[in-house]
């Protein structure tokens, strides 16, 4: 048991480190960015073909690419993502989470919603730029750090069965498959994040390109439905069951 709690423990830690990692790496790309705009015009004894590395705007890939991968994300990946949620809240129902686990392991599961939320809304919405980036990996990595202490925890006081192992598998793996297929788009954002390229500071903005306002609606309105409510019921109901209380009493019936 204390091998299973040092392996978490150092798994958990190395996520972090990776998001921190990565938003540091984002703020530096960052910054050079917002000094190319400030630096001096080379002199005739300094040309700008001296520079090592290339200065450029960010573009994107082409545009077949672009709209297959924009769908991919669009409808097969967002809806395996809603469908996963859902079916892991039905069997946190099935195995009496407001009994078992209670309040504790629903904060998780919101804590969870929340990290989610970010890349989810600036891909919405948000043109990718290496903040954005940088973000949205980062996020990626404190939802594995969550979500490793959220079954360390659930499996310790009540049955994670085979059904909701595999479900986890999903909800783990589609945000990994959304930020690759996002820095597959951004190529350029990610070889700035890896101090490859400089890319011009802009301030944060709207997409060039909108998904268009009855896909947003629509995406927003199904998570609404599929992720938000189905778990701001599941935490409800485990405070009604324990009032006051994180963890029901231990040996409380089911």
């Amino acid at each position: 048991m204390m091998e299973n709690r040092t392996f978490l423990k150092c798994y958990a830690s190395s996520m972090l480190c990776a998001a921190a990692a990565t938003l540091g790496a984002g703020f530096i790309a960052w910054w050079r960015g917002r000094r190319v705009d400030t630096a001096p015009a080379p002199t005739p004894q300094e040309p700008a073909a001296r520079e090592s590395r290339p200065v450029e705007n960010a573009q994107g890939e082409t545009d077949a690419t672009r709209h297959v991968a924009r769908r991919v994300i669009q409808y097969f990946v967002i809806p395996i993502w809603l469908v996963s949620g859902l079916t892991d809240w039905w069997c946190h129902r099935r195995t009496d989470i407001e009994h078992t686990t209670g309040l504790k392991e629903s904060g998780l599961h919101l804590l969870m919603l929340g990290e989610a939320a970010f890349p989810v809304l600036a891909g919405l919405f948000m043109e990718i730029d290496v903040p954005v980036l940088s973000f949205m990996i980062a996020s990626f990595f404190v939802h594995e750090a969550t979500a490793m202490w959220d079954v360390s925890y659930a499996v310790t006081r009540r049955e994670v069965q085979p059904v909701e192992q595999h479900v986890h598998s999903f909800l783990e793996m589609v945000p990994l498959m959304a930020v690759s297929l996002i820095a597959v788009l951004h190529w350029p954002q990610v070889q700035a994040l890896l101090g490859r390229r400089v890319i011009r500071s802009t301030p944060p903005r709207l997409k060039r390109e909108p998904l268009g306002l009855p896909y947003a609606l629509g995406a927003l309105g199904m998570m609404a439905v599929f992720e938000v409510l189905p778990y701001c019921e599941e935490a409800l109901r485990d405070w009604k069951a324990n009032p006051g209380r994180l963890t029901p009493p231990a040996g409380q019936p089911a």
